[in-house]
């Protein structure tokens, strides 16, 4: 008897929780990457799978910052090197694993399949998941307003460190990116 009644209570417990779930906003985590040393926030639901550096074949007669094709679980992804993008300085071409130890090769993050894109980024380090609720909205600055409209917002984490929110969707409906030719 006693067995059902706490059955019962867990029963009740878990359906408030489920309740008080459902009626909170969805959260929206991040994954933080660097690159060229900057901090960059991808929305979670945006990112697909996380590769390790694998060989790149170049593509001729393309921008200098489309870094080739790998492929990743047997489907062709483009690679784009965001640094070179952006136009951050700091960054040289990627180096193949066997060339630098795996940690320090950098790694291939792809895009989510929703996003229809055979795309990949590559980024110098991952640096784990990020939620905004423990972010703080950086101050503007007058570099803010000459950032790409797929740059999002800025934030401050507890060490004083800003990150730029990417917006992967955005980022892929831009003219300039989808112009790989030259």
């Amino acid at each position: 008897m006693a067995n059902k009644e706490a059955l019962r209570a867990l029963q009740q417990r878990l359906a408030e929780r489920l309740n008080m779930v459902r009626q909170q906003a969805p959260v929206r985590n991040f994954l933080a990457v660097e690159i060229a040393g900057s901090g960059f926030l991808l929305p979670l639901d945006q990112v697909g799978e996380i590769f390790p550096l694998t060989a790149i074949q170049a593509v001729p007669h393309c921008q200098g910052w489309f870094l080739g094709v790998a492929n990743l679980r047997g489907q062709l992804h483009g690679v784009a090197d965001l640094a070179a993008y952006l136009g951050l300085p700091g960054r040289t071409a990627p180096r193949q694993a066997a060339e630098v130890s795996a940690r320090d090769a950098g790694r291939l993050i792809a895009f989510n399949t929703s996003l229809q894109m055979n795309a990949a980024l590559w980024i110098d380090r991952l640096m784990g998941l990020r939620n905004p609720q423990t972010l703080q909205p950086a101050e503007p600055s007058d570099a803010d307003a000459a950032r790409p409209h797929f740059i999002g917002a800025t934030w401050r984490d507890d060490q004083s460190r800003n990150w730029y929110e990417l917006n992967l969707a955005a980022l892929v409906a831009d003219e300039q990116f989808l112009k790989i030719d030259v």
